[in-house]
């Protein structure tokens, strides 16, 4: 595999139309907010599962991309095929609920396989230090929270159920309705919270020397840049509406350490509202006019003079 030369950042922005694109199960199920701005947020655990199940999805199982965090999987039976595969004639290594390495060979070893095998620990990293031990990983790859240009609005929906879950229940609401409309009640009553529409930024960081230590090289770049396209494809829902990825700008650095901060890069993507044919920048003045409802009430600008030396702006879409 072609190690990874350059260092990149990147700018997500993608959207949602009548869904809740990152509900908090402590608050209901309600779009996570700002409480303070209002802003929409997603988290990046959320954005790091969609290009997860993408991969997953994408390669099936291909050697060098498996995934380690997967719904439903244990996390300790994964990290034992480390130890199987480095201690095939050790019984406990197949049994035992705790292992340990040896010395410091084995434990960059049992890395090396984990980092190897599963696309997630080679990207993102891992901390896989429970109860069978296979070390702590940092990955080259990093995603910020998101956050909505523009506070949302979240609505509560009334939704109903109209068929009965048993018999028992469904003898019931007939004996209950009150109703002398000929109609059996059988009525589940039930809420949705979703978002009208939301415009959501997020940013990102490849290290090109983390990337050295765990093996991320130019294919997994192209794999994530596919994610970061697709994902939102493959993870339709009816509580997430309509999402979809609008771009994903990248500043894609001559060295490996990079060339300019990487603020100063995002600074020149700049976001305003599309009012009338105009671009009129997102502050209070602009509050009289009617919300944003589509990808195509904003303009997406990126300022390319007198970039720094050595930075190229790619647009990945």
């Amino acid at each position: 595999m072609t190690a990874l030369a350059n260092r990149y950042d990147f700018v997500l922005l993608f959207d949602v139309s009548k869904g809740n694109p990152n509900g908090d199960p402590d608050a209901g199920n309600l779009p996570r907010l700002d409480p303070e701005t209002n802003h929409g947020l997603v988290s990046d655990v959320s954005l790091k599962r969609k290009i997860r199940n993408y991969v997953e999805l994408a390669r099936d199982g291909a050697p060098g991309c498996h995934i380690y965090v997967q719904e439903g999987a244990i996390l300790n039976e994964q990290h034992r095929k480390a130890y199987v595969a480095l201690r095939p004639d050790d019984e406990k290594a197949k049994k035992e609920g705790k292992l340990n390495p040896k010395n410091d060979e084995e434990a960059q070893r049992l890395r090396d396989f984990m980092c190897r095998n599963f696309f997630d620990v080679r990207t993102f990293g891992a901390v896989m230090s429970t109860g069978i031990n296979c070390g702590q990983v940092r990955g080259p790859v990093q995603m910020t929270f998101a956050q909505s240009i523009e506070p949302i609005v979240p609505q509560e929906i009334s939704i109903t159920r109209m068929a009965a879950t048993n018999e028992a229940e469904k003898k019931q609401r007939a004996e209950g309705s009150e109703e002398d409309n000929g109609r059996t009640d059988n009525r589940t009553m039930g809420r949705k919270h979703i978002v009208p529409y939301g415009l959501y930024r997020a940013h990102g960081f490849i290290s090109a020397k983390l990337a050295e230590r765990t093996g991320f090289g130019e294919a997994d770049l192209d794999l994530l840049r596919e994610a970061l396209v697709s994902m939102f494809e493959h993870d339709r829902s009816a509580a997430r509406g309509e999402m979809a990825s609008r771009k994903v700008i990248a500043f894609k650095h001559a060295s490996a350490l990079g060339n300019a901060p990487a603020h100063a890069l995002f600074d020149r993507v700049e976001i305003g509202r599309n009012i009338a044919g105009e671009l009129r920048k997102i502050d209070r003045q602009i509050d009289n006019y009617p919300p944003a409802r589509a990808f195509s009430d904003y303009v997406v600008t990126i300022n390319r003079a007198n970039l720094p030396e050595g930075v190229e702006v790619i647009e990945w879409l």
